[in-house]
C-alpha cells in the first residue's frame, strides 16, 4: 500500500486542497476566550438581550459571549423564525 503524496502542490492550495472548515469553533478551546467580548460581539449581544429580554452583561468574556450569542439567536423572533 502506497502513503498518499502529502507534498503535492495541490494540497498546498486552499482552493484545491478539501474543504475543512474552521469557522466553527468550540469556544471553549479558543486561545483568546478568556479576553473580554469585543465590540462587534457586545453590540449583537446587546441588541439579542433586547430581543429576548435578558440582561446584557458587558463584562462577558469573547467565549462566554459567543456561547450566549448562539443561545439568544435561538430565542430571538426575528431570527429563529418564530
Amino acid at each position: 500500500m502506497t502513503k498518499p503524496d502529502t507534498t503535492s502542490p495541490e494540497l498546498d492550495d486552499p482552493k484545491t486542497r478539501p474543504a475543512v472548515s474552521n469557522t466553527e469553533k468550540d469556544p471553549d478551546t479558543w486561545t483568546t476566550g478568556d479576553e473580554p467580548m469585543t465590540g462587534a460581539q457586545g453590540s449583537y449581544l446587546k441588541t439579542l438581550c433586547e430581543e429576548t429580554g435578558h440582561a446584557f452583561d458587558p463584562a462577558l468574556s469573547k467565549a462566554d459571549a459567543s456561547k450566549l450569542i448562539d443561545r439568544l439567536r435561538g430565542e430571538s423572533d426575528r431570527l429563529a423564525g418564530g
